[in-house]
């Protein structure tokens, strides 16, 4: 594992700077597992927001569910009525699209959203299906063997980690 040179925390107030260009006031704010749960909340505060952001669990509607499995990764939580609302879905790193379709079926099991837009902070291209984010921080290649992650740490400073597979 090793940390990619690639500034997070730079990143993380460009992703702010984006979201605050699109936002209008009944936008809810909704993070997936964990690294965009982390960005959600974060924005949540920075942008003064009285209600917690929600979080997206893709571990029911993955396609690889028979290979994963439940993960450990925490269940999906709306603290808003998604029927008729206007979502931004967060997320660290969009790669094949593959987690945000599963994300986006989840939320289609809470009710019908009126539209549904997506911020990440890196897209890292490799896509396999037709899904692009309306916000992107950075885009940035890496092999398809190594995967990119948003780690933070215990004070709350966003860093990248870099694995191989």
């Amino acid at each position: 594992m090793s940390t990619l040179a690639l500034d997070a925390q730079a990143l993380y107030l460009d992703l702010l700077a984006g979201v605050r260009a699109m936002w209008q006031s009944d936008l809810h704010l909704a993070g997936v597992t964990s690294g965009g749960v982390w960005l959600a909340q974060r924005l949540s505060q920075d942008l003064g927001l009285n209600t917690a952001p929600g979080i997206l669990s893709s571990a029911l509607h993955r396609d690889d569910y028979a290979h994963r499995g439940m993960t450990a990764a925490a269940q999906t939580q709306l603290p808003f009525d998604v029927n008729g609302a206007h979502i931004l879905i967060l997320d660290d790193v969009l790669y094949t699209g593959r987690t945000i379709r599963a994300v986006i079926n989840e939320l289609f099991d809470f009710g019908r959203p009126a539209s549904v837009k997506l911020a990440v902070l890196v897209d890292r291209g490799g896509r396999e299906l037709p899904i692009q984010a309306d916000y992107c921080a950075a885009r940035i290649s890496l092999p398809a063997n190594q995967s990119l992650a948003l780690a933070r740490s215990d004070a709350g400073v966003f860093s990248f980690d870099v694995k191989d597979r």
